[in-house]
């Protein structure tokens, strides 16, 4: 029986989307490729040997990895993310940019959740031939909308009232989220009640700290910061909104999007190229404050609008479903070990010939 290794250190810092990425594709493949003896960190090296991360000692172990079985890395992120979210020295940001793509370059493949970023990846100097896209995927038994009595519920927990309409901003607390948008435009929308789940994951180093730190602490009165929620919480913060508003600036596949898809949320972003190609038609967009406050008004008030792009996500739901992915997953997987089988055979038949 073939053998997986899932490596990642993700789970250490919390309230970022690379962990819950990670946490749902290793469930996700346990449950599903039965074929398979799924390890996680395991001491030693597999048929195929999965990197979540970029750890140091991930890299030292690369060359014998990759004698032993296949070596496949996970993007998550590349320069341009990093830039956006994190303070960083310029020399220390520029040794870790060098060491991200010679990380992802040792690589035999690499997954990317958007294909957009398969062309970025190629402007890196890394070939295509060994890029994969696979879309992020999120489980319907974690994330999955209440019925009405237990909204009231989470609403009266939450201090809310049944009437509120709750506009919900999910992910860390950086410049490149938007973060600064969402007050303003809060601020401009003092009839609705906004509030974000999230927080510094970084602390200090992360983008914008300072005047970010002070905007959370002092917010409109319409806007709720919750701080860095538990993802078994999560699905009860989905389940007190009415719509998801993402402002950001910078995007691969946002795990909050799949997660607000499968409570039926509405979506509302920024109008970012990243989305073209995994999102479709099946959300709102806008590029201006202006434009988001409108969207955001229609939503609360025309019910037909409202329900139209309540259904647009639930769409989206069904598109991301598990069987769509795990069977993307199974043939990477499948088509990877045949190639490593075919290497073999040609090391072999050299040798021998």
């Amino acid at each position: 029986m073939p053998t997986i290794n899932m490596l990642s250190s993700a789970e250490k810092v919390k309230g970022q989307g690379v962990a819950s990425a990670y946490l749902e594709q290793v469930r996700l493949v346990k449950e599903g490729l039965s074929d398979y003896r799924i390890h996680v960190n395991k001491i030693g090296f597999c048929d195929i040997n999965h990197y979540h991360t970029v750890d140091l000692k991930y890299y030292l172990t690369l060359p014998l990895a990759k004698r032993k079985g296949i070596t496949v890395g996970y993007v998550h992120f590349l320069p341009e993310t990093i830039d956006d979210s994190l303070q960083l020295p310029w020399f220390c940001r520029k040794v870790f940019y060098k060491y991200l793509i010679d990380f992802y370059n040792k690589m035999d493949y690499l997954v990317t959740v958007n294909p957009y970023f398969i062309d970025k990846l190629e402007e890196y100097g890394i070939e295509k031939d060994k890029i994969i896209y696979i879309p992020n995927f999120v489980s319907d038994q974690d994330f999955f909308a209440y019925d009405k009595d237990r909204r009231k519920e989470i609403r009266r927990k939450m201090k809310l009232s049944e009437d509120d309409f709750v506009v919900l901003g999910v992910g860390q607390i950086q410049t490149r989220k938007g973060v600064k948008d969402f007050i303003e435009i809060a601020r401009q929308l003092p009839q609705i009640q906004f509030a974000w789940a999230g927080g510094f994951s970084f602390g200090r180093i992360t983008d914008g700290y300072k005047t970010l730190s002070e905007m959370v602490s002092n917010p409109p009165e319409n806007v709720k910061f919750l701080g860095i929620v538990d993802r078994k919480e999560m699905n009860d913060i989905y389940n007190m909104a009415d719509i998801l508003f993402l402002p950001s600036y910078n995007e691969l596949f946002p795990m909050t999007v799949l997660e607000a898809m499968n409570c039926k949320l509405p979506l509302l972003l920024r109008d970012l190229p990243v989305y073209d190609k995994i999102l479709f038609d099946l959300y709102l967009k806008g590029k201006t404050n202006a434009e988001f406050i409108q969207l955001i008004t229609k939503l609360k008030d025309d019910q037909d609008f409202y329900e139209l792009w309540k259904n647009k996500s639930c769409l989206g739901k069904e598109f991301y479903s598990k069987e769509h992915v795990l069977r993307m997953w199974k043939e990477f997987y499948e088509n990877a070990l045949a190639f490593r089988k075919e290497m073999k055979f040609d090391i072999y038949y050299a040798k021998n010939k």
